[in-house]
């Protein structure tokens, strides 16, 4: 659901950056104030995780769509709202900025929909009020597979009020809302039975990172550090070598474009702002498509960086080096909030 440059206008992009720069803000202050920073490692290592896992493209059946793990739901469990919005922050930069995935432009609406409504809806309104204080397996799926599909639900609507507000595309809004919703609810139940599985295993092996305050003891910290050891074993070998079987099906947005227009992919302005923003990515992008950059690639009406045809050794590369890249970017916000003194 990374959006493109391509869908918006500078003046919607513009307000999209501000507001997610003003959301990033106030969860600096809350993290520096409010969170535990015993929990400092495991936004690097899970900011890692997700990154990878976002590399994984899984087919939806009976539609020739595909989608991806979305990842705020389980990070605001694991972390809380405000510093799972940082975290998917930074994954998301991360990835507009060496993977041109996702536009530079379009990079305040992504950080939106990707983390607002996951951190600040979903969580707090749905998987908490449905969880409680219990954790049982049957519990814990029913909230993450409902919490998940209001969550990326929200987000793709977001996604189409963006999108016809800036009025460079011609999607019409009935129609590119009909297509969007149903297929990213069928995302969300997925993303809700990944999201499921990874918190009954933590529940069950590692039940004190659910807590709100860690327990202090030397043997509560170890288990900690234990789970973000685990974390980031899994964020390697997924970035690293599942990253090769992802779905070379379009996602959910491209899937849905290419129903309302027959194409994939949406060609932008070249001029002006959208021009500035493609070759300054182009630049920037050490590993476009999450791969190796072939000489002069120049492509910069892709809808979501991610070249499904041509998987290669570069894609085992891309993602150690952006997981790697995402860790310590999550880590050091962290650790910076952490060592700023309290007013």
């Amino acid at each position: 659901m990374h959006m493109a440059d391509a869908l918006l206008s500078p003046a919607v992009g513009g307000t999209m950056c501000a507001v997610s720069a003003g959301t990033i803000i106030y969860c600096s202050h809350k993290v520096r104030t409010e969170f535990d920073e015993r929990k400092t490692p495991l936004m690097g290592v899970l900011g890692a995780f997700i990154f990878a896992a976002q590399m994984i493209n899984f087919s939806i059946p009976a539609t020739g769509s595909s989608g991806h793990l979305g990842g705020g739901l389980i990070l605001s469990i694991l972390l809380g709202p405000h510093a799972a919005f940082l975290v998917i922050a930074s994954v998301l930069v991360v990835q507009a900025l060496f993977f041109a995935d996702g536009g530079l432009l379009a990079l305040g609406c992504n950080i939106f929909n990707l983390g607002f409504f996951p951190a600040f809806i979903a969580y707090p309104f749905i998987y908490r009020k449905l969880v409680g204080e219990r954790r049982g397996r049957s519990r814990i799926t029913v909230a993450a597979i409902s919490a998940a599909t209001a969550g990326l639900t929200l987000g793709a609507f977001a996604v189409v009020l963006e999108t016809v507000a800036s009025g460079v595309s011609a999607l019409p809004f009935a129609t590119f809302v009909t297509l969007m919703l149903p297929i990213h609810l069928a995302i969300g139940v997925v993303e809700g039975v990944v999201t499921a599985t990874v918190i009954y295993l933590v529940a069950t092996a590692r039940p004190e990172m659910l807590l709100r305050t860690l327990d202090s003891t030397p043997a509560g910290v170890r288990y900690v550090r234990s789970a973000a050891v685990s974390f980031l074993v899994v964020a390697l070998l997924t970035g690293g070598v599942f990253s090769w079987f992802a779905s070379a099906s379009p996602d959910g947005l491209e899937w849905s474009i290419s129903r309302l227009t027959g194409k994939e992919e949406i060609k932008g302005p070249e001029q002006g702002v959208h021009g500035v923003a493609a070759a300054l990515q182009e630049k920037l992008a050490v590993f476009p498509d999450y791969t190796f950059k072939k000489p002069a690639e120049a492509d910069t009406g892709r809808e979501s960086g991610r070249n499904r045809e041509s998987i290669s050794p570069g894609t085992s590369v891309a993602g150690i080096t952006g997981g790697l890249i995402t860790l310590a970017l999550a880590f050091l916000s962290g650790f910076l909030l952490k060592s700023v003194p309290r007013r």
